[in-house]
């Protein structure tokens, strides 16, 4: 019995560190989304989170003016939820979000053609579109 009680405190021991990583792991990921305000043919502005560390280096080189950088944001439009999109009844996916150096015409417009539907595309691609800020999510 005192085997089984080594043995078993032993299992505990290598089980428990892990499930203390996963959660560390959890509270990093959330604090590495950033939330990038853009602005829209010198109009209009609207919001994506970040949740890529290369959609997040973009935001970051686009900011900075960086030209080389790709710089039309690309994601699914995700309709009755804003998130971070304050003042919007939607929002763009951010695991379904990339930045291009081109995009469809179709998905091209203001953040209110999204808004009010005239937008029918289900993606969002502003060719107009001007990083303003890159802030970590609160």
């Amino acid at each position: 019995m005192t085997r089984f009680a080594a043995l078993a405190a032993t299992v505990v021991g290598l089980i428990l560190p892990g499930v203390g990583s996963v959660a560390s792991a959890a509270e990093q990921d959330a604090r590495t989304q950033y939330v990038a305000t853009i602005r829209v043919a010198d109009q209009e502005n609207y919001r994506v989170r970040l949740v890529e560390k290369d959609d997040i280096e973009n935001a970051f080189r686009l900011l900075r003016g960086d030209r080389d950088a790709p710089r039309i944001p690309n994601g699914k439009i995700v309709r009755g939820s804003a998130d971070v999109n304050i003042g919007y009844s939607w929002h763009i996916d951010p695991k379904d979000f990339a930045w291009a150096d081109f995009a469809m015409e179709i998905c091209d417009g203001l953040p209110s053609h999204v808004e009010d539907g005239t937008l029918t595309s289900d993606r969002y691609c502003p060719w107009s579109a001007k990083v303003l800020s890159v802030a970590p999510l609160p």
